[in-house]
């Protein structure tokens, strides 16, 4: 049995980013990911973002 990849999503913007991040997680989770909530223990880092809104994309 292998070991979860860890996977964390970092959203930036707007409240459907929040939404979306969750459906990330729902669609890689068949693929072996766990979401984690330390940058540091993950596998795979998203930076989800808003680009309606320019100061989130800023941010990044």
């Amino acid at each position: 049995m292998t070991a979860p990849r860890k996977l964390h999503i970092k959203s930036y913007g707007c409240q459907m980013n929040v939404y979306d991040a969750q459906r990330m997680v729902d669609t890689l989770a068949p693929e072996g990911f766990v979401e984690t909530a330390s940058v540091d223990d993950a596998d795979l880092v998203i930076l989800n973002t808003c680009h309606i809104r320019e100061k989130a994309s800023e941010k990044v």
